[in-house]
């Protein structure tokens, strides 16, 4: 992951309500979950989380799949696991310590 990117992943999760979204999409797994269900769990207007569900997006920290007549959203967990190793790459003397999601949460594409 080059530095522009991990500033623009930063820069959408440095807000409230996209970062609640964020780790909602998370807990949620590769399943993801509606714009529907995150707006009544999370008690954000369809109209505020459409704009960030786009910031979230264009950040490629989540990915939008047409699931029928429906959109799911999920979190993008190798995007994720760049953002992680880029911050974390010079830890710890140089020795291997980078968390990463567990196989089972990445997303097929």
């Amino acid at each position: 992951m080059d530095t522009q990117h991990a500033l623009a992943a930063m820069a959408a999760l440095a807000q409230d309500t996209r970062l609640a979204v964020y780790r909602l999409l998370v807990q949620a797994g590769p399943a993801g979950m509606s714009p529907g269900k995150i707006s009544s769990m999370l008690g954000v207007p369809a109209s505020s989380l459409s704009f960030h569900l786009k910031d979230l997006s264009h950040a490629r920290l989540i990915a939008a799949r047409q699931d029928g007549r429906y959109i799911q959203y999920a979190a993008d967990f190798s995007t994720m696991n760049q953002l992680l190793g880029f911050l974390t790459e010079n830890c710890c003397g140089g020795n291997s310590c980078t968390p990463v999601a567990p196989a089972c949460c990445e997303v097929a594409p």
